[in-house]
């Protein structure tokens, strides 16, 4: 029998309270190319050790930096007087019995790849440099995995939290970031950088959207051309965001507030790359955008990074993206629940489909219907849980975004 509790929460749904803020860091942003990058190695990793022993071996790709490279900033096109350096950390599995394992090249080549399909204007051969940190792993920890099983046994004591639905707020920073960094935005304003970073500020239906966007030097000849452009990419944020004012009164949009007119080329949020990266800040894995793509500072949050991972035993990536999928799941399919949230604790040793507690807290229409909610709730629990190996199998070919 599993430890699963359902108990009511007497608390009044997000979108119901006064204040609320959001945050979601772009495609371009430097914690989110580390996110994503290590764990598309972790995602490659499986891949190959599936290809070589038919199971997934002991890694964890979660510990990364990406030191920002230093740049020339000139209307017209700078220059790149010193490349990004992504360091690679933490541990993985090189070999078994006597068959080798190319991590290093594995990684190196997923960054490459990531960076040409993501970034426009990053060469990943001449922009950036590579250090591979990656070691092999502890014995106690490695064991977990020769041990085998339908599933594997967890690999620390975690706990991860989940929630839905996404409130209006919520929903809007996240449509908004991907809508910036989509294709057709970046064909009609091409000097849009990929580093975008939307905050969200809302009290009461009034909605304040703060949005720094990396400009790329080489599409700006002079002063009056940037804030041409700008004027022009914030006229067009505005008519996406008028179109979603369902659930608000008003929404006020501003577009890289430091920028000083006057100031010429030091007053303006300029990169050669189109990224902050390239010359200013710096990217760590575990600082960017929560599983689900945003960081609800009104939320409950988990301390783990999920990015990279191993997506098997490690349950500071499994729980965290588990319980949002529960959450999601309870929320959409039982009626009369305002808002659900799911929490997870596991035990080092313990079967990851065997937490210590998995506990939903709901916010009902009534409390009359509660234990009829409570036992569908239960039942669904129960159910992810018990199919939780077909879940890992997804998180490990990547069919689960993590940031």
């Amino acid at each position: 029998m599993r430890n699963i509790t359902v108990i009511p929460l007497k608390n009044i749904p997000l979108e119901e309270q006064e204040i609320e803020i959001v945050e979601r860091k772009g495609l371009g942003h430097p914690d989110t190319i580390c996110d994503a990058i290590m764990n598309e190695v972790s995602v490659n990793l499986c891949k190959e050790y599936l290809e070589r022993f038919g199971m997934i071996m002991h890694h964890n790709i979660d510990k990364s930096l990406l030191v920002a490279g230093e740049v020339e900033v000139r209307f017209g096109g700078g220059i790149i007087k010193k490349p990004m350096k992504l360091i690679f950390g933490d541990r993985a599995t090189f070999e078994v019995g006597n068959v080798k394992v190319p991590v290093a090249e594995i990684s190196i080549q997923t960054a490459k790849d990531w960076f040409r399909k993501n970034l426009r204007f990053v060469d990943p051969e001449e922009h950036v440099r590579y250090q591979v940190e990656i070691q092999p792993g502890s014995q106690a920890l490695t064991d977990i995995f020769r041990r085998g099983g339908r599933v594997l046994e967890a690999n620390d004591t975690s706990a991860a939290v989940g929630w839905a639905p996404l409130t209006k707020t919520e929903k809007l920073v996240l449509d908004l970031e991907k809508y910036l960094n989509s294709n057709d935005f970046k064909r009609r304003f091409p000097e849009t950088g990929e580093d975008i970073k939307v905050m969200g500020f809302r009290k009461h239906r009034d909605l304040n959207l703060t949005i720094s966007m990396a400009f790329v030097d080489r599409f700006i000849s002079d002063e009056k051309n940037y804030f041409e452009r700008k004027a022009d990419v914030l006229d067009d944020i505005k008519g996406f965001v008028d179109r979603r004012m369902e659930g608000f009164d008003r929404i006020h949009v501003e577009l890289n507030t430091l920028d000083a007119p006057g100031r010429g080329i030091d007053g303006l949020y300029l990169t050669v790359l189109g990224t902050s990266a390239d010359g200013a800040d710096s990217g760590q894995v575990g600082r960017g955008n929560r599983v689900n793509g945003l960081i609800s500072l009104n939320r409950p949050q988990c301390s783990e990074a999920a990015a990279g991972k191993n997506p098997v035993s490690h349950v500071g990536k499994i729980y965290n993206l588990l319980t949002h999928k529960i959450a999601n799941k309870i929320y959409n399919e039982v009626s009369g629940v305002k808002e659900v949230y799911v929490w997870m604790l596991s035990k080092i040793g313990r079967p990851i489909d065997q937490p210590v507690i998995a506990a939903v807290q709901l916010i009902t229409d009534s409390e009359p219907s509660f234990n009829i909610i409570r036992r569908r709730a239960e039942e669904i629990v129960e159910y992810e849980l018990e199919n939780i190996d077909k879940f890992t199998i997804d998180l490990a070919y990547g069919r689960i975004p993590v940031c």
